[in-house]
């Protein structure tokens, strides 16, 4: 054993490092689900989150199924109000998307079928289709009266042809928003889609509607809209 006053030799292969703690990596974005079950859970954050991902589409829904801003806002409220209160029921069988579009749609649906016996103003083109520079004025005419016709169809095809052709869902996923059978939905488009064509067949000669594309007229029926409709409204 040394002695007193000698020191143990270090051995040359320890090196002193210095312990540089690791950054902690960034937390991932919880996902929808996630955030309704934390709002059930008393989460104050969880639903204000919720809302601020979707309520642009969800508004976008109301304004167009409606064509009033006030009743739209106000079924975008009470939609929202229901799926506040209801987040504790959510059981994850549909996407909490089409979850809340079921909601807001519903409350959608019932303000219009309250509302049928009210005239429905048409709304400005703005509120409907992002700015074009070219023809601005034809577009506007057009569009005022595509949007009108909209109004004049029944509710529940309508909402099918928002969510089809404006919203760009699938058949499927219109059909789990709508708890009805995918064959409904594909029917009351089509009956939708015949009715805006008879109203808007004056606008069809030597022009298109808003997001139409030129097709040459024997490469598809007359009347029938592009893509099976999709967009054409």
């Amino acid at each position: 054993m040394p002695g007193h006053g000698h020191r143990l030799a270090w051995p040359t292969s320890y090196k002193v490092r210095e312990v540089i703690p690791l950054a902690e990596p960034p937390l991932a974005a919880p996902s929808d689900a996630e955030l309704v079950r934390g709002h059930a859970a008393g989460d104050p954050d969880a639903f204000p989150e919720l809302v601020r991902r979707h309520r642009d589409r969800l508004w976008a829904v109301a304004l167009r199924t409606l064509g009033d801003r006030e009743e739209a806002a106000d079924a975008l409220q009470d939609g929202l109000l229901s799926a506040y209160r209801a987040a504790g029921s959510y059981r994850g069988d549909a996407a909490v998307t089409t979850w809340l579009h079921r909601i807001v749609v519903n409350a959608c649906l019932d303000r219009a079928r309250r509302a049928r016996v009210r005239r429905t103003v048409p709304l400005p083109v703005d509120e409907l289709t992002p700015a074009d520079p070219r023809d601005r004025i034809s577009e506007r005419e057009i569009s005022i009266e595509v949007v009108a016709a909209l109004a004049g169809l029944p509710p529940e095809q309508r909402v099918a042809l928002v969510l089809v052709d404006m919203q760009g869902c699938s058949v499927d996923e219109a059909a789990r928003v709508l708890g009805v059978p995918v064959g409904t939905v594909k029917s009351r488009c089509a009956r939708g889609r015949a009715r805006l064509a008879g109203v808007l067949a004056h606008l069809r000669p030597g022009r298109n509607l808003p997001g139409e594309r030129t097709v040459e007229p024997s490469s598809r029926p007359a009347g029938e809209m592009r893509d099976g409709g999709r967009g054409a409204i």
